[in-house]
């Protein structure tokens, strides 16, 4: 599969990232290109839910807390502090260019003034006593954003719905058909209104899970929202009738296939606004996140989480300043950009310009170099963008394209190189790398360099060090030297024996963004961390628990956080490294991560939420 998607990604290049000329281009590919050029979104999860501080829906429905007691929470919903202008203008200065509001979440409680039967609503039934939705569409309308509308296809609280909690049913539909039949009345008398009132760019749907797409009437729904707006761009969550993916919470380690796909992901641990729940990734990590999903040609749909007077927490207000701060600088590298290089071809985060011309490199961390391996087309120019005194100088040989940075300021996030080309770029789909034997190595002049080439090949598998004289602790080396060898270059390889010593090829592409080796027995994980990261190394997919994790070669223990892991599920969170700075090698620095078993990897896809227990 792999192959087959970077034969695929390859022939896209060559044909211009697969645009092909205005009149040959389908509806669908005109109306998605909004979409897909946007690369960040914010999503909005606001509700009665926000007055206690517990889950949306969810708290009910497994029965945390009794459903009229939820309830209650509309006595408490003012919206006293709510200033949909500041708003709007928090998220556009975010750098996103569309927003997606909740409407009505599973809990049934709409923000606007549905005339719906039986529809329990912000206007009527809360304490704030106002349409909330309509001030911010207005606002989102007048600044230009694209506006999105979540709507929840179940409603836990109707007594149309069959489904009432976890442990208890309504009615069977099958028992009482015409009793569903005015469900689905009501749902799309919703629909119709939230279409005729606010004309959105785009529907996203969720909790398709409880029902077929023939019980949703999912077909006879579309088109009634098509009516409203030929160009309604609909989610994958109304049963296989959307445009595009929406992977949930994890990051995906492998690149979804379709070519448009958001992420939609949380700041903290919550989607709504829990006080307790303090669990927030950095600035840095959303940052990240970002050149993550951008590397494989998604968009971000980051979310928050409004108090029930209206007031953005602080915490969600900074990580957004900074998102803005980020974005801004980046712009070209952001927005109407394509996924980019394959893994073999570049051991990071990258891009490809819409017109195929231009190549981002995402740096996180401060480092003097980086190579490219496989590219036909040679740049005409590179520079570091936000950074006018930065020099990047190019160096071709044998394939690779050798790029040095001097005088940089690096970014505090996520550092881009921009490398421009007079054509669109082309590269090898089949990378024949130069095995360099270890002498060849050893006597390279720039150890950092030399050591580069050290974790490239084991990475690849190469075993350069059997029968190398090389020690299994680095002592008593019988390594053979001359004159040329470089004395830092055998230095850095007795400090590092263990991550040397029989080890195997490194994790596929998507689970760490840099080189990596596996013990003998792959308990052990070996990372090769370049330069000054400028947060937490990220490691995806591992299933494993882990025992400890540090430093090769000194010693010390290092602490890791996760995120994302769902307790329920086997999705595997995202595992955050803190590297000390005062601990870095300065020609490369290797951490080993101790796991409970031999290493077991988590490639599936990544889709919907469909249990919050």
């Amino acid at each position: 599969m792999k192959s087959k998607f970077i034969s695929i990604f390859l022939l896209s290049v060559l044909l211009g990232n697969g645009k092909l000329t205005a009149q040959h281009q389908s509806p669908d590919t005109k109306k998605m290109e909004w979409f897909q050029d946007a690369k960040l979104g914010i999503f909005i999860h606001w509700g009665i839910y926000s007055v206690d501080g517990i889950s949306e829906s969810w708290s009910f429905f497994n029965n945390y807390i009794n459903h009229e007691n939820y309830l209650k929470q509309l006595n408490g919903f003012s919206a006293s502090q709510y200033k949909p202008a500041e708003w709007v203008s928090m998220i556009k200065n975010s750098g996103a260019k569309y927003s997606v509001i909740t409407t009505r979440h599973h809990d049934g409680i709409s923000l606007w003034n549905s005339k719906a039967d039986k529809a329990i609503t912000t206007s009527k039934d809360a304490l704030a006593k106002a349409d909330v939705l309509t001030p911010f569409v207005t606002e989102l309308r007048k600044s230009g954003l694209k506006t999105g509308l979540y709507y929840s296809l179940p409603d836990w609280s109707h007594p149309y719905y069959d489904v009432n909690t976890r442990t208890k049913k309504r009615y069977e539909i099958n028992d009482d058909p015409k009793r569903w039949d005015r469900y689905i009345t009501y749902y799309q008398t919703q629909l119709n209104e939230l279409s005729a009132q606010y004309k959105p760019d785009l529907l996203w749907f969720d909790g398709d899970w409880e029902h077929t797409s023939d019980e949703w009437k999912a077909p006879e729904t579309l088109e009634k929202l098509r009516k409203y707006n030929s160009n309604i761009i609909i989610n994958s969550r109304l049963n296989t009738h959307g445009d595009y993916e929406t992977p949930e919470q994890g990051i995906p380690v492998v690149s979804p296939q379709s070519e448009y796909w958001e992420l939609c992901y949380t700041m903290n641990d919550s989607w709504g606004y829990q006080p307790f729940d303090q669990h927030y990734k950095t600035p840095n990590m959303i940052v990240r996140t970002l050149a993550d999903v951008i590397s494989m040609g998604g968009n971000l749909l980051l979310d928050i989480g409004p108090k029930s007077d209206g007031t953005i927490p602080e915490k969600q207000i900074e990580i957004l300043k900074n998102l803005g701060r980020w974005t801004s600088k980046n712009a070209d590298a952001v927005y109407g950009t394509r996924r980019g290089l394959p893994f073999e071809n570049y051991k990071g985060k990258s891009a490809i310009s819409k017109d195929g011309k231009k190549l981002f490199l995402y740096l996180e961390e401060a480092k003097n170099f980086t190579e490219i391996y496989g590219l036909i087309s040679n740049p005409v120019s590179a520079k570091i963008i936000g950074d006018p005194n930065g020099k990047v100088q190019i160096h071709q040989k044998n394939k690779i394209l050798h790029l040095d940075f001097s005088n940089t300021n690096f970014d505090q996030d996520v550092t881009v190189v921009e490398l421009s080309f007079n054509e669109k770029i082309k590269f090898n789909q089949n990378i024949q790398k130069d095995v360099l034997a270890l002498s060849e190595i050893l006597n390279v002049k720039d150890s950092k360099s030399a050591v580069y080439q050290i974790s490239e090949q084991l990475h690849e598998g190469s075993t350069i060090f059997n029968n190398s004289g090389l020690t299994n602790d680095g002592l008593d080396m019988k390594i053979q030297k001359s004159n040329k060898t470089n004395p830092e270059t055998l230095r850095w390889i007795s400090k590092h024996t263990e991550a040397l010593f029989e080890t195997g090829k490194g994790l596929p592409d998507g689970h760490y963004s840099g080189n990596s080796v596996l013990s003998k027995d792959k308990q052990t994980l070996y990372l090769f961390v370049e330069g000054i990261p400028t947060g937490p190394i990220a490691l995806k997919g591992i299933k494993n628990n882990i025992s400890r994790i540090r430093i090769v070669g000194e010693g010390s223990m290092i602490s890791h956080s996760i995120y994302n892991k769902l307790y329920w599920s086997d999705r595997p969170g995202i595992i955050y490294i803190d590297v000390p700075k005062e601990r870095l090698d300065k020609n490369m620095t290797v951490i080993a991560v101790l796991l409970d078993k031999p290493i077991e990897l988590y490639r599936e896809k990544v889709g919907a939420i469909e249990s919050n227990l």
